[in-house]
Order: C-alpha cells, then sequence, then structure tokens
C-alpha cells in the first residue's frame, strides 16, 4: 500500500493563490500516472464524484480540465516525491477538498492509490 498526504489547504481570498502539496511515501519514478483531483461539497463521497483538475501519464505534457487551464500549474518533484498544484486567481467555485492520485500497473492489475485531501476554501 502507497500512502500520500496532502497538505497546504486552507482558505484564502478570491483572486489570491495556494499552492497545494501531496507528498507521496514511494518513488514517483514508479508511477506512470500522476493526477490531481478535487470533490466540491455537497457532493456525496465516492471517488467517481471527483473531478480531475489535472494529470500527466508516462511523462508526457500535463493536461488541465477547461477550469484549471491558464490559472492552476502541476508540477512534481521527483527528488523529494512530491507533487505540486499551484493555483492562480482563485474563484469560489474553486472551493472543494482537493485529493493527488497516483497509479501504476502491477502483474496485469491497475493499482490505484489516493491521498486523504486537504480542503480549500475560496471566499471573501
Amino acid at each position: 500500500q502507497v500512502q500520500l498526504r496532502e497538505s497546504g489547504g486552507g482558505s484564502v481570498q478570491p483572486g489570491g493563490s495556494l499552492r497545494i502539496s501531496c507528498t507521496v511515501f514511494a518513488k514517483l519514478d514508479d508511477f506512470d500516472s500522476m493526477a490531481w483531483y478535487r470533490q466540491a461539497p455537497g457532493r456525496e463521497p465516492e471517488v467517481w464524484e471527483r473531478d480531475l483538475v489535472a494529470e500527466t501519464i508516462s511523462g508526457r505534457r500535463t493536461s488541465y480540465a477547461g477550469f484549471a487551464e491558464g490559472r492552476f500549474d502541476f508540477s512534481a518533484d521527483t527528488s523529494k516525491n512530491i507533487l505540486y498544484l499551484q493555483m492562480n486567481n482563485l474563484r469560489p467555485d474553486d472551493s472543494a477538498t482537493y485529493y493527488c492520485n497516483v497509479a501504476r500497473w502491477s502483474q496485469g492489475r491497475r493499482l490505484v492509490y489516493w491521498g486523504q485531501g486537504t480542503q480549500v476554501t475560496v471566499s471573501a
């Protein structure tokens, strides 16, 4: 089992910035997929209720959801095994619990790991 731990969430005013982090207790190079998801308040606490924010697969260029394009930046520090999500020009509808996710194939099975989430609240 691989553990992921998000941090850096909090409250910010509209237009502000926040950087959240995800420490992966394994080598990032062992995973072919890394991503950030979010779940808005009021939605069912199920994995399929989470919306993709950004992902990178097999080291290719990161892809972003439309709402994140131009405002969010996903990066990874493979020397520290940490994922980052820099969020700029935040809006109230960005308020959500943000989850990091890594995945890999192992013996024909797709293994997917999630963090516990970090809360981001955007309000005046």
